[in-house]
């Protein structure tokens, strides 16, 4: 055979070859997600959890979607949030705290907002029924901002943040954080700008070293009562826990008992005083706890403390200051106007607002829940008559 005719036959080869490779390389999908045991890999794609395909932010094999009944305020963001575990591994079921997670999980949080007209503008609203592309994000319609990895290495978690570029192809790991400037357009057109920052690897501990005396890094979601509800998976909607059971992502949940945390937008099923704390259980509880970074406040905020002094109900800042707004009194039953919590939640001065860190916005319908369910509280914070919280 001649040169000539073999390098014809070496062409053709390769003229059929090359379209049946990238069949077979569709088909295939794309590679499996890496658990990485050590270093900073610096793009998200390196992780290989989520990807592209298209006008479509995807999830990878055995990457399970999962929402909070309440979820933490974060400037209006909306949040795709997974979880991925090694083949044959699962968690163990926690009835207070986050779930006992094997070594090797990924969970990951995409903040997102559905885009609006103008540069920079995201659209300021709790609507998220065009967000979604089957389990995935619809890129037609939203701009990802960031994704937050939480990764279970052997040493303990690791909190790595992703920023994603103009293009929404890739998003790089930015260690010292990253501020990204945004307006927020509401359903009338006004704006309100505003700086998303995302965390640096330190305060990523701020709200997830929980623990005031191990400051050990641990997820903040994944917790019975904030999973305990349906999900609208591919499959169909399904609870949230009985699905990670049947994927063997989940063992040891009790047949009954399991805690549930209320709705806070859902008025026509839950009580005003349950959804006010769920909402104080998320955004507060991880540090106004007994044993968080708040406990020398004696403000305890998690779902479970019942005593309304610990709540606040008529109970003195432990040190006056700037963050008091000069009130005597947490919680003051009937008078919102007259309370430290609903002074500082609803201020945007670093020096008063709490959260302390994770929003440049007032919540203002959080705001009004807080204050809705204060002016339902019955008495006075006269030591001679007793306050009651709304039931």
């Amino acid at each position: 055979m001649s040169e000539a005719s073999t390098a014809r036959g070496a062409l053709a080869w390769a003229m059929l070859a090359v379209p049946a490779l990238l069949l077979a390389a569709c088909a295939r999908g794309p590679a499996p997600v890496a658990f990485h045991a050590d270093g900073y890999p610096t793009k998200l794609s390196d992780w290989n959890v989520v990807y592209r395909d298209g006008d479509r932010l995807a999830l990878n094999a055995r990457v399970v979607p999962f929402d909070l009944n309440t979820p933490l305020f974060s400037d209006y963001a909306h949040k795709l949030r997974t979880m991925w575990m090694p083949e044959g591994a699962s968690a163990r079921y926690e009835p207070r705290e986050a779930f006992d997670f094997p070594v090797g999980t990924i969970l990951s949080k995409t903040f997102f907002y559905p885009v609006a007209a103008g540069e920079n503008g995201v659209a300021r609203t709790d609507d998220t029924s065009r967000d979604h592309a089957g389990e995935g994000l619809d890129l037609r319609n939203v701009r990802m901002i960031e994704t937050r990895l939480l990764v279970h290495r052997q040493q303990g978690w690791v909190a790595l943040a992703y920023v994603w570029n103009a293009a929404q192809t890739e998003a790089t790991l930015e260690r010292t954080g990253a501020s990204v400037p945004l307006q927020l357009v509401a359903a009338d057109g006004s704006r309100e700008p505003f700086t998303y920052q995302v965390p640096d690897q330190n305060q990523c501990a701020g709200c997830h070293a929980s623990n005031n005396t191990t400051r050990v890094i641990k997820p903040l979601g994944p917790k019975a009562r904030h999973l305990n509800k349906d999900y609208a998976y591919a499959s169909g909607s399904e609870n949230q826990l009985a699905h990670l059971v049947e994927l063997g992502y989940l063992r040891d949940v009790p047949a009954r008992g399991v805690p549930r945390n209320a709705d806070w937008r859902d008025a026509a099923n839950a009580s005003l005083d349950g959804r006010a704390r769920a909402y104080l259980d998320i955004n507060c509880g991880h540090c106004h706890n007994p044993e968080g970074p708040a406990d020398t406040s004696g403000l305890w905020l998690d779902s479970f403390d019942q005593d309304p002094r610990h709540l606040g109900l008529c109970k003195p800042p432990v040190a006056a200051g700037q963050g008091t707004g000069g009130h005597r009194f947490g919680i003051v039953p009937g008078q919102a106007d007259e309370s430290i919590l609903t002074y500082r939640i609803d201020s945007d001065d670093p020096g008063v607002m709490m959260p302390e860190l994770g929003r440049d916005v007032v919540h203002r319908e959080g705001v009004q829940l807080i204050r809705d369910w204060i002016a339902a509280m019955q008495g006075n914070c006269d030591p001679q008559e007793s306050a009651t919280m709304p039931m």
